[in-house]
């Protein structure tokens, strides 16, 4: 699959830690040029390769509920993207599940590329995940996190 290929959609993701908070972005994009955003703020504190993944996995969701067969993943986090190519190993042990999550979302697909991008060719991304950082949290509304089993 190319980024020419007229039926594969695209995403973009990034994560941002800063002394905000953790803010996560992605977009989807049709091959129709429709763009899907979306970003949230965590209220637990990650890794920036963390908060890269959550990122990742969320725009990976996005694509699934939308029935996407042909996808191109795009992110500026060196990492993961050559862990999800299969090029680098995976030795943290707070990342393998989050690495193993992506290979498990990687199968539902009929197509699935990722690509390293430098960041200013993830600029919508990266905004909505620097936004997100900054929110303030709502005061009545509190998700509990996932319990993970290692």
């Amino acid at each position: 699959m190319t980024s020419e290929d007229t039926s594969a959609w695209k995403m973009f993701f990034d994560g941002v830690v800063n002394a905000k908070g953790v803010g996560i972005g992605t977009i989807l994009i049709s091959p129709t040029g429709q763009h899907y955003p979306a970003t949230t703020r965590l209220r637990f504190f990650f890794t920036n390769n963390i908060a890269e993944y959550e990122a990742c996995i969320i725009g990976m969701n996005m694509a699934i509920d939308q029935d996407v067969e042909e996808l191109l993943i795009m992110g500026d986090s060196n990492l993961i993207i050559r862990k999800a190519q299969g090029e680098w190993e995976t030795r943290d042990v707070k990342l393998i599940p989050y690495r193993q999550h992506v290979e498990d979302l990687s199968r539902r697909f009929k197509t699935i590329e990722f690509r390293y991008i430098p960041r200013c060719h993830n600029e919508l991304a990266d905004a909505l995940a620097t936004l997100a950082s900054m929110l303030p949290y709502p005061g009545n509304a509190h998700i509990d996190p996932l319990e993970i089993q290692i």
